[in-house]
């Protein structure tokens, strides 16, 4: 969220660059700053404060370096001192209310905000506030105060981002980056998308971009050892933050403690106790992987003491406090808390479309079994969709395809079963389980739409990974058919290659060779003619009729 927020703040700050003056050492100054280094601007500037010549605005700069390196207490001293002086610069009341924002005194911030003079950075920051207060007609109307300049654009795209509207937030991304090939960061915020989609090498192709240019980014680097995480393991994942736990200079104070956040996710639960809970107010995540950790002890009660409280907001806190409170009912032989369970979970099924049941499963990343916990009440549920629904995405999620799959095929709700969530997970357990037919059947029952779009991009690319050529070949043709991108005839020029190599090695039928002829056939590249070129060939010498 912290990334996120900075094109909002960063382009508005204090003007006093524009005041220069003979004999000042401003363009040293200047220099420092455009270098990122926020360190060495506060020691010139207090240097300067010190020896009695610092010239306007001076607390404004010291502020606006401090919010920089993440030390919002030391930037929030600067404003609220600021303001208390005589003529004070007006613009000091939005950046009070931006340090405010961070942290996370949004009464105080919304109050310095509407203090402040009407500016689009205003706005952007009542917007973010509308959403943290959860008010949609005050966010509404800030919304429509948004305009299309890439500020306004980037703080929409985090609205979205953070109301689980990733895909929105990548075309809002995507589109600014066509025309600003120069803001290498949106890279890493289109990279997080694509992991909270769980596009893990996606995420990572994306992220190397990045990484290419600005190779020590704390935020980058992190974000490449969860794709790690996700895609490997938590040794994997580990080895990627080595070079950040020994640097000890690290620009930003707050990925300190994401970072041992995520390495006790990554050591299996190895320190919660230690390091979990004086996070539980500041990383978000911080609260559900102490409450798992909990449940991977049996301490159910605690489990409950931990989030009793919380007012779930998302589907992972709805149903982790389902699960929560099945455990306790289970425990206590209490009806009352097996009934609270079933309302959570209900209330996330219900909503499935709306809030996207993909990231319901978000908090089993502990990288544990934690579907177990589900084991426990299962019979309580046994013929319940919504609850089904959820407890096979769990068990997807972790790895278990097989009994995912299983659990999956127990849902009766049509409604739940056209749903695209339900397709498009039931597609990759098929897949994961060696079914890649079935997967295929599932598209060709849908009618043409954007969903039918991404679910044969699922196929082909998933069919690729797991080594079926041949549903994967058929799935990038049809995708090149209706989008003539150079990517999805690659995929299927390297699909079909796959499956030439597979029928030499006798895992394939010879007479396979004909339909990928057929598919090759389709598309008018150049290279076309040369691949079937050397299929025909050994097709004449093996005597196979193609």
């Amino acid at each position: 969220m912290l990334s996120r927020a900075k094109p909002a703040v960063g382009r508005d700050l204090p003007h006093t660059d524009k005041r220069k003056k003979k004999g000042r050492k401003i363009p040293k100054l200047e220099e420092l700053l455009s270098q990122r280094d926020f360190t060495g601007a506060i020691t010139l500037l207090e240097f300067k404060r010190h020896v009695g010549e610092q010239e306007e605005d001076t607390n404004l700069w010291i502020g606006y370096c401090a919010f920089h390196l993440g030390d919002y207490k030391r930037a929030l001293e600067e404003y609220e001192n600021a303001t208390k002086e005589e003529n004070c610069n007006p613009e000091v009341w939005v950046n009070l209310a931006c340090t405010y924002f961070f942290l996370g005194m949004y009464k105080q911030a919304e109050a310095a905000g509407f203090k402040a003079p009407k500016s689009r950075l205003q706005n952007r920051l009542l917007f973010h506030l509308a959403h943290k207060f959860n008010d949609e007609k005050k966010l509404m109307n800030f919304h429509q105060n948004l305009q299309d300049i890439t500020e306004d654009q980037l703080s929409l795209a985090s609205i979205h981002y953070m109301r689980s509207h990733y895909q929105e937030a990548i075309d809002i991304y995507k589109r600014i980056l066509l025309d600003n090939r120069e803001y290498l960061a949106l890279n890493v915020y289109v990279a997080l998308c694509y992991y909270k989609l769980d596009y893990y090498d996606v995420s990572q192709e994306v992220l190397a971009v990045y990484l290419q240019q600005i190779p020590d980014s704390t935020i980058a680097l992190n974000l490449k050892a969860c794709n790690h995480f996700r895609l490997y393991n938590g040794k994997a994942a580990e080895a990627e933050l080595k070079s950040l736990m020994d640097n000890a200079s690290s620009s930003f104070e707050f990925a300190k403690e994401l970072i041992r956040h995520n390495l006790v996710v990554f050591r299996g639960g190895e320190g919660a106790l230690q390091v979990l809970p004086p996070l539980v107010d500041v990383i978000p995540e911080a609260r559900l992987n102490l409450v798992i950790y909990y449940l991977r002890q049996d301490d159910v009660q605690e489990a409950y003491n931990l989030i009793k409280d919380l007012e779930p907001t998302t589907p992972q806190e709805y149903i982790l406090k389902g699960v929560v409170n099945a455990a306790l009912g289970q425990e206590m032989g209490s009806k009352d808390h097996m009934k609270i369970a079933q309302q959570f979970f209900q209330l996330v099924g219900g909503s499935a479309s709306e809030c996207g049941m993909s990231e319901s499963v978000l908090f089993w990343r502990m990288g544990c079994s934690t579907a177990c916990s589900w084991d426990v009440f299962q019979s309580y549920f046994y013929n319940d969709d919504i609850f089904n629904f959820n407890y096979a995405q769990a068990k997807a999620a972790t790895g278990n395809t097989s009994e995912g799959e299983e659990i999956f095929l127990l849902i009766q709700s049509e409604k739940m079963k056209n749903d695209y969530i339900y397709l498009s997970w039931l597609a990759r357990c098929y897949i994961m389980n060696k079914k890649p037919r079935l997967a295929w059947e599932l598209y060709l029952k849908m009618e043409t739409s954007g969903e039918s779009f991404s679910l044969l991009q699922l196929i082909a690319n998933d069919c690729y990974k797991m080594g079926q050529f041949y549903y994967s070949a058929k799935a990038f043709d049809v995708l090149e058919r209706l989008d003539p991108n150079p990517e999805y005839w690659e995929g299927k020029r390297g699909a079909c290659v796959g499956i030439f190599q597979m029928i030499l090695a006798g895992r394939e039928p010879k007479e396979t060779l004909r339909e990928v002829l057929h598919l090759l056939r389709s598309t008018g590249n150049t290279q076309v003619e040369y691949i079937i070129r050397i299929m025909k060939k050994w097709a004449k010498e093996n005597r196979v009729p193609v």
